[in-house]
């Protein structure tokens, strides 16, 4: 799964994108699996993926992720991903 996540901190927004190593972060961390996601995010799993995401796009973040929380002003998905997307099966008619 690759989660687009938008936040803004400091004054300053950033967009970035999840890898794999993130989600397997966020399991450890969490101790859930990342089927669990489905049933929807937290604002602390959100601002969890956006952390070490921002880290692997290195955008400067401080050491503490409680610190990183409290300096966040606004955060949003742009948009989910499933790992594995399906694609439609050829029709007749396409």
């Amino acid at each position: 799964m690759q989660v687009t996540i938008r936040y803004k901190r400091k004054g300053e927004e950033h967009e970035v994108v999840t890898t794999l190593g993130v989600i397997v972060a966020w399991e450890r961390r969490f101790k859930r699996k990342a089927s669990d996601m489905a049933n929807g995010f937290g604002i602390e799993d959100l601002a969890f993926l956006a952390f070490e995401a921002s880290k692997i796009h290195k955008v400067v973040v401080p050491a503490s992720f409680d610190q990183f929380i409290n300096e966040l002003e606004h955060i949003e998905i742009v948009s989910e991903e499933p790992a594995h997307p399906t694609h439609a099966e050829p029709s007749e008619d396409h």
